[in-house]
């Protein structure tokens, strides 16, 4: 073990959990331990989006993709990168002035009140979406703590899903939102220097652009197409193209990554945090598909998991405490995705379920105490569903994103936009959405024709839109 490595990471550790640890006092009331009170400047909004709406995928995962199938790996940072510009542009702003206007901490909340639903049919269909989807969501994100750990400092998976799933919800628990906001600023500035310098550095060592695309050839000359691995003919890459740049479909319709437009300070202050993330997607995206590009040149397709291949490159290249400082930005990634993710699934299920239901005169300690609870449960699930996976990160990711994509995505386009829009469209939408990615994702042959976003996505929004116009419901507020 390489001592200079474990001391980058052990730095990065300490600096997480003193975060941790000097929020607990800030965390009052449930909206504290949700939103942070609304009191967040754009700096750090931008930076908490970014780090939570990109987790071990981005680190581990597309690197992994670039590895097997070459610049067809293109198309998903292209797509990531529009749908990161589109939610920031048509969704932050109007969802940040009408949850305020509504006085909502939570979306299943916000649908509620937003359409009026006596009936608490929206808050639930939302919550269960979220709860099930999360949890998949939380799982992959230990899932990719252990492969990290194990390739970086030998550990046994089971060792780095139980480290990094203690870290996450030490600090989730201590601090809530706070914490996680100020966690992620330093996860994301983490991550978008190690997928900003590792690439160049590799090209550097390779002999630059001219090198890196003959050593890809020598290994197959198909990874110098559009295609992907597996691609014969144009209508191949053209499934492929569509599977990817689809992924961006998802960003309108995450929960994690809306809470922070929710949280804001002001909603002026939207339009800096638009250009921060969308810089930083740039750089992270591309420099993400770049270190799977230079480690197939430096290493080859030869190792048995594709998705430690950031890890593998980085101790090639770079000085040891460097190593350990790239190694914490891939646990900095699922760290920023797992807590907010706890978060989003805690507020659903004590905000809208506990207290909007069951105990509307519940005290804010015994909120506070009962979602803290409930972060530990959902992160011990999360966790037992990661030991007993087999999946890859990369695809367990892309199911919870698609189904909550194809969710709350349309859902949330046609409630801040759509003044025909009504209860029972968005409510069958929503399980629309989800249910076509679930029979998507397990039928085989469908699975592999597209990504099960796309139809979902598209269904999702038919749905609404037939429905909104046949359906007769009260006026929706505001």
């Amino acid at each position: 073990m390489n001592d200079p490595v474990v001391i980058g990471f052990i730095v990065y550790l300490v600096v997480v959990l003193v975060v941790g640890s000097l929020t607990l006092r800030l965390t009052k009331s449930l909206a504290d331990y949700l939103l942070a009170g609304r009191k967040l400047g754009p700096w750090l909004v931008a930076f908490s989006e970014r780090a939570s709406g990109e987790s071990a995928w981005l680190l581990i995962g597309l690197p992994g993709v670039a590895l097997m199938a070459g610049f067809g790996a293109i198309w998903p940072a292209i797509g990531c990168t529009f749908g990161i510009f589109v939610s920031w542009t048509f969704v932050a702003r109007k969802l940040r002035e009408q949850t305020e206007a509504h006085d909502c901490i939570t979306l299943p909340r916000f649908f509620e009140k937003r359409f009026g639903d006596d009936t608490h049919l929206l808050r639930w269909v939302s919550t269960v979406i979220i709860v099930f989807f999360f949890t998949l969501y939380v799982a992959a994100q230990f899932l990719g703590a252990g492969k990290v750990l194990n390739a970086a400092f030998g550990m046994t998976p089971l060792q780095g899903m139980l480290l990094g799933s203690v870290i996450i919800l030490f600090y989730t628990i201590m601090g809530g939102f706070y914490a996680v906001v100020w966690t992620d600023f330093f996860q994301g500035l983490i991550m978008v220097c190690t997928l900003g310098v590792l690439p160049i550095a590799g090209l550097i060592s390779l002999g630059g652009v001219g090198a890196l695309t003959t050593k890809l050839n020598a290994v197959d000359p198909n990874l110098l197409g559009l295609g992907g691995e597996d691609s014969t003919t144009l209508m191949d890459t053209i499934l492929y193209a569509i599977g990817g740049l689809g992924i961006g479909l998802g960003y309108v319709g995450q929960p994690h990554l809306l809470a922070r437009f929710m949280a804001i300070r002001q909603s002026s202050d939207l339009r800096k945090g638009s250009l921060i993330a969308t810089f930083w997607a740039l750089i992270a995206f591309y420099g993400a598909v770049g270190v799977g590009l230079v480690g197939l040149a430096m290493i080859g397709q030869g190792i048995e998991d594709s998705e430690q291949i950031m890890p593998l490159v980085a101790n090639a290249l770079m000085p040891g405490a460097i190593v350990g400082v790239m190694i914490s930005g891939a646990i900095a990634a699922m760290m920023s995705t797992a807590d907010s993710q706890l978060l989003v699934t805690t507020s659903a299920v004590t905000e809208d379920i506990y207290h909007g239901l069951i105990n509307k005169e519940a005290p804010q300690k015994r909120l506070v105490l009962i979602s803290r609870t409930v972060t530990v449960i959902v992160g011990l699930v999360g966790l037992v569903l990661a030991l007993t996976g087999e999946e890859l990160v990369y695809d367990l990711v892309l199911y919870a994103w698609g189904g909550l994509g194809a969710a709350f995505g349309p859902a949330m386009l046609f409630t801040l936009w759509s003044k025909r829009a009504n209860k029972n469209a968005i409510v069958a939408g929503m399980l629309t959405g989800a249910i076509s990615v679930i029979v998507w994702k397990n039928v085989p042959v469908l699975a592999n024709f597209v990504y099960e976003l796309v139809p979902g996505f598209l269904l999702a929004t038919i749905v609404i839109w037939v429905v909104s116009r046949v359906s007769r419901t009260a006026e929706p507020l505001g």
